[in-house]
């Protein structure tokens, strides 16, 4: 039961809205355009907040829910731990698309809700107050989610809440690498940039 969980939190998380709503709405496929990503931000920048919100809300909607179902089943950490990175690593890695996928930083706001709200809430302030004063959106996801491991840490979670944090902060970071390094360069799209 509990590796039927982690294979559908693992295809929930999989599951491209970001490229089936692009499809649908503008008949074109948005790794075509921008930054070749699937998530809100690519969309955000290449259609505009428009086709970006449902993005972000189904994105965030994945991890949420890969949560709940293995909550729904198992009371372990471990598993719904699991089961929330799997849809986070999904969303990264979608076998729909040959394994070319997101970032999995709305997917694992997702995640978070469903784990606890106030971490959520110093994750989502520490992101907004980055893109605010530098108006770069891969700044602030992957200092926030760098963070992930001091907020459960300092609201006294235990050791598996911890390294979840750990390995969503290296999978965000992993997945931002070429942001990274633009950043370093200074060639880093900001926020308010449209493609």
């Amino acid at each position: 039961m509990v590796y039927l969980i982690f294979l559908a939190a693992y295809l929930i998380g999989s599951l491209p809205f970001g490229y089936i709503l692009t499809k649908i709405v503008h008949k074109k496929d948005i790794r075509d355009y921008g930054s070749g990503n699937i998530g809100a931000t690519n969309v955000l920048r290449v259609y505009g907040p428009r086709s970006a919100a449902p993005v972000f809300v189904l994105d965030l909607l994945k991890g949420l829910a890969a949560v709940l179902i293995a909550r729904a089943v198992s009371d372990l950490p471990a598993v719904y731990l699991t089961a929330g990175f799997l849809a986070m690593f999904g969303h990264s890695f979608p076998v729909y698309l040959r394994f070319r996928g997101g970032k999995a930083v709305a997917t694992s706001i997702g995640v978070l809700i469903a784990l606890s709200w106030p971490v959520t809430l110093i994750v989502l302030a520490c992101f907004l107050l980055i893109v605010y004063f530098s108006r770069y959106v891969s700044l602030g996801s992957i200092t926030s989610m760098a963070l992930l491991p001091a907020a459960f840490w300092l609201l006294g979670f235990a050791l598996p809440y911890i390294y979840f944090g750990l390995a969503t902060a290296l999978l965000v970071a992993v997945r931002h690498h070429e942001n990274i390094g633009r950043l370093l360069k200074g060639t880093e799209s900001k926020l308010g940039r449209k493609s």
